[in-house]
């Protein structure tokens, strides 16, 4: 018999008795607060799937809406099977949210940004750090970064304007 995903989910998120190597005593002890219980990862799952339903159900209205009869008939071909894919892009879309967490994987601080600036400015403006990169030789590589950095910069505007030279003024 297979088990359903959220029971499979459930037991996935459960934590692992480590091997008793180590007497009792020394080992920290783990609070039933610390980890999830089995209701609460339901509660969950049960949340994630209706606000997914919601969304998805939108997505499916707006694609008839924008595809005209041909969306409707994908929204059609689904079926018995769009309630799964639902749930399922629910789950994914939480592990992905753990798997962002645990990696660390957010975005810097606004004082990291701040402090590189800072940096960069103050060598910017000392005259000192310019004679010592004239005089150790590396002028010509920042040189290149630069011109790297301002090249960058106007493909990036090329690109906007979606024209090579000027605007198109009509």
């Amino acid at each position: 018999m297979v088990r359903p995903l959220s029971a499979r989910l459930a037991q996935a998120l459960r934590p692992r008795r480590l091997p008793q190597s180590t007497p009792r005593a020394r080992q920290q002890q783990r609070f039933a607060s610390s980890t999830p219980s089995t209701e609460e990862l339901q509660k969950k799952a049960t949340e994630t799937l209706a606000t997914v339903q919601k969304g998805l159900g939108q997505a499916l209205e707006a694609g008839k809406k924008f595809l005209g009869p041909v969306g409707e008939k994908a929204g059609n071909l689904l079926g018995a099977y769009r309630e799964p894919l639902q749930y399922n892009f629910a789950v994914f879309r939480e592990v992905l949210k753990q798997v962002y967490v645990a990696e660390r994987l957010q975005p810097p601080p606004i004082s990291a940004f701040s402090s590189v600036y800072s940096s960069l400015w103050s060598r910017a403006s000392n005259v000192q750090y310019w004679r010592e990169l004239a005089r150790s030789g590396d002028l010509t590589r920042v040189g290149i970064y630069a011109v790297e950095a301002y090249g960058i910069f106007k493909i990036g505007e090329i690109i906007g304007r979606r024209s090579l030279v000027g605007y198109n003024v009509q």
